[in-house]
Parts: structure tokens; C-alpha cells; sequence
């Protein structure tokens, strides 16, 4: 699997104002800006993304993925 595909993957089960994958291709990072966070802790959203990848997490063709998921606001505010 390379970055491009796991963004893919991401983006299509998630709606993302912003989204940065990076890694080695087992080990992944993922920077996620998504609305659909307003209102959940942080393991709602990262819930939330797991089952974007479904199978893909259980079959170990993503063996990792650390994420930092935030809402646009929160997103905003780290930039200014």
C-alpha cells in the first residue's frame, strides 16, 4: 500500500477538509481534518477512520496508523 492509496481509502468513507498520510508502508501517520468530528472525543474519531479502512486494518495490509484527527476549528487554530 503506498501513502496515495491509504488517502484514498481515507477520503472516500470520509468526508476531509484536510488530509496528510505519510509512512513507510506498514508504519503509517495520518493528519485528518474532518466536520464529521464536531462534538467526539478522540477515540469517536479515530473509530471513525478505523472503519473507513475496514478489513484493510484486520488483514494487516495497514499494519499501523497513528492519526491526529481534528475539526476544522481545531485545525484553524493550530495554524494561526
Amino acid at each position: 500500500m503506498t501513502a496515495d492509496q491509504l488517502k484514498q481509502l481515507i477520503a472516500a468513507g470520509l468526508a476531509c477538509e484536510h488530509l496528510d498520510v505519510e509512512g513507510d508502508g506498514r508504519h503509517w501517520f495520518a493528519t485528518i481534518v474532518s466536520a464529521e468530528f464536531e462534538g467526539q472525543r478522540p477515540i469517536a474519531r479515530h473509530q471513525r477512520v478505523y472503519a473507513t479502512l475496514g478489513q484493510r486494518l484486520q488483514s494487516d495490509e495497514v499494519h499501523a496508523l497513528s492519526m491526529k484527527t481534528l475539526t476544522p476549528t481545531e485545525w484553524a487554530a493550530r495554524r494561526t
